[in-house]
């Protein structure tokens, strides 16, 4: 690795450092979440503008260096702007800080990522060979592949940035409208488990499914 990646990897996880540092006590935990929910809508209503831009700068932040504490603040932006609002800031917020998180492994990352996870990188690197954009599309709908090893993993592939982010957009809607839905009903939530029950997750992962099964059809029906 040569002296300029060096240098930024340790700018990388200076900031890393700083986000937790910084991050608000109050997006640290549900309770904390619920308890300051009043305070933040009344400096909402004061600074729509500035609040709505502070609000998708730190999604990005918290999506881009993987800080824990994206599905509360998508649950803050679910309780605090119209339905329609939250959903496209959240959107495109997270999509903004996965491609950048991508980024950061491609340029960045790559040899240690590569080290240090052989055996997923050898099914990622199939998955994406064998279905391209439908592998990216089902994993981002599984939530059995944490969303900061998916940005790291892809990093280290040869999918363009543009088709990365539609198709992660894309196949991460689905639970953002479950999410920022949910943020609506804020003060009845005791944990985040009951936002997605073990039927919603098996949905999420049967349309992920979908598009793989339908290209294998497709590609036995042209063979015959």
């Amino acid at each position: 690795m040569n002296r300029r990646k060096v240098l930024l990897l340790v700018v990388l996880l200076a900031c890393i450092a700083a986000g937790i540092a910084l991050m608000p006590r109050s997006l640290l935990s549900l309770n904390a979440l619920q308890h300051s929910h009043a305070a933040l809508a009344e400096g909402l209503s004061r600074h729509p503008l500035a609040g709505v831009a502070l609000y998708f700068l730190l999604y990005v932040l918290v999506s881009a260096l993987s800080i824990p504490g994206a599905a509360l603040l998508t649950l803050l932006g679910g309780s605090l702007f119209p339905f329609w609002l939250a959903l496209i800031v959240v959107s495109f917020a997270s999509t903004a800080g996965a491609t950048l998180a991508m980024l950061a492994s491609r340029y960045l990352l790559a040899d240690g990522v590569t080290q240090r996870f052989p055996g997923q990188m050898n099914t990622i690197n199939a998955g994406m060979a064998r279905d391209g954009a439908f592998y990216l599309f089902a994993l981002r709908l599984m939530p059995l592949f944490p969303f900061f090893l998916v940005n790291l993993l892809t990093g280290v592939t040869r999918i363009g940035v543009a088709r990365y982010w539609w198709v992660s957009q894309l196949g991460m809607l689905p639970a953002t409208v479950v999410y920022v839905n949910a943020g609506r009903q804020l003060g009845q939530l005791n944990t985040l488990q009951d936002i997605l029950s073990p039927a919603m997750l098996l949905a999420f992962a049967l349309i992920g499914l979908l598009p793989l099964i339908s290209r294998k059809l497709m590609a036995r029906f042209i063979q015959q």
